[in-house]
Formats: structure tokens, sequence, C-alpha cells
């Protein structure tokens, strides 16, 4: 598994070759029992619980532990946004990674999920074996997210309103960088992957993964889509 940097974590939790443990969380039954249908067979994966609301995706998160949250953004009562957000901030559940459910590939509420610490989304009407890529994926700590989706997403809200988000880097934030470290933000939000930032700016792999880890410090993010999220938010990168 790589973390938020790209370098390895060595994480050891669960047994060697222990499945991807999932929770989906779903107000539909029959959405979320298929959901459940489908990745429960598959190898090396493991549904352990369904919740019917954002309340109950909390509560067996805290309990179950999962590796992956398959999220619906709304559900009654408490919203899928908020039970990311409550997740994504316990200190327990700091391995567990948040897939949002969406029916549209541009929804306002999805930038909020990511906002909340959210890996990515996902559409309901997905394939299949898209659902189960998505799963290994963000299990993998990668973020199921483009820079161009996600520069869509951040276009469609108000820059004023975005850049007070609480928990996303406002543009004093991005301004006290680096000029250095404001290079490799641009270009994580242009989506460059580790190596290609490393040719790029002609610097080691040690020296890029430590530009990253000091911005996830510094801008209070919990991974590289919403290292995106600030650089759009901060007016670093116009998104028109």
């Amino acid at each position: 598994m790589t973390d938020p940097t790209g370098a390895p974590t060595g994480r050891t939790d669960g047994a060697p070759g222990a499945p991807i443990r999932v929770l989906i969380a779903e107000d539909q039954a029959l959405l979320r029992t298929t959901l459940a249908a489908l990745l429960q067979p598959e190898p090396g994966m493991s549904v352990v619980g369904l919740a019917e609301d954002g309340a109950r995706a909390v509560a067996l998160a805290a309990e179950l532990r999962p590796d992956v949250v398959l999220m619906d953004i709304q559900m009654p009562g408490l919203t899928g946004i908020e039970a990311t957000s409550r997740i994504c901030a316990d200190p327990a559940l700091a391995a567990t990674r948040v897939l949002i459910l969406t029916m549209f590939e541009v929804d306002d509420y999805v930038l909020g999920a990511l906002r909340a610490g959210a890996c990515g989304f996902l559409l309901k009407d997905t394939d299949p074996q898209s659902l189960v890529d998505a799963v290994r994926t963000v299990h993998e700590g990668q973020s199921l997210l483009s820079p161009q989706v996600l520069a869509r997403l951040v276009a469609r809200m108000p820059r004023a309103v975005a850049a007070g988000a609480p928990g996303i880097a406002r543009a004093d934030d991005v301004e006290a960088l680096t000029p250095r470290q404001r290079e490799v933000l641009l270009l994580i939000a242009r989506g460059l992957s580790n190596s290609e930032i490393e040719v790029e700016l002609g610097i080691t792999r040690a020296t890029c993964r430590s530009h990253i880890t000091a911005l996830l410090a510094r801008l209070g993010a919990r991974d590289r889509a919403q290292l995106v999220i600030a650089a759009y938010e901060s007016g670093l990168v116009d998104p028109h």
C-alpha cells in the first residue's frame, strides 16, 4: 500500500493476504444488497457491514474498522458528507478509505465529500469490474479522481465559499509555501505522478516525497486529492 506521497506505507494491519474489508453505506436496500453481492465473491475482498444511513455508517466504521467504505452521499438523517467527515476525522480510522457513490459525474456534493477526506467518487451505474477495481485502487492508497474532473467540480463552486471550507488551504496558506513547494503543488494539480514531477523539476525521489509530505502537513490535506483542491481553491490554478 502507498501513502499520499507515493511511498510504500509498509502497512501490516491484518494477517498477510487478508481480504480488503469493505463497508457499504447506501439507503436503497436493493442497491445495497446488489453492491454486496458483487463484491463479496471477489477474491481478496470481504463485505463486513451494511449501513442504511450515515449515522449507522459512522457507528459500523468505528466498530469494524473497514479498509474501504463505499459511501452514498444523499442519505436520510446524517448525510454521506458528514459521515465521511466523522470517519476521516477519527484517528482510529486513519487507514480507512472512503469512496463516494453518486448518480452524477459532476455533483456539487462530491466536492464537499472530497474536502471531508474522501478519496474519490464512483458512479452508481458503473460496471461491476470498475467497481472492484475502484475498491482496490483506493485501498492501495491512491485517489480515484482525475485532476480534470476535480477542476470541473471546483469551477462549479463559488471560490469565496470554497476557500472558506474547513480543512482546505486558503490562498494565504499556499502563498506561504516555498517557491519549490508551490511548483510541486502545481504539478500535482495538473495530474503529474511522482516520477513525472521528479523529471520535470530535476529532483530525486526522496526530495519529491519530502516536498509532498510538507505540503500535506502545511495545507492540512489528507491526501493528493485534497492537495489538488487546495491548488484550485487558492487560485494557484485557474479551473476555467
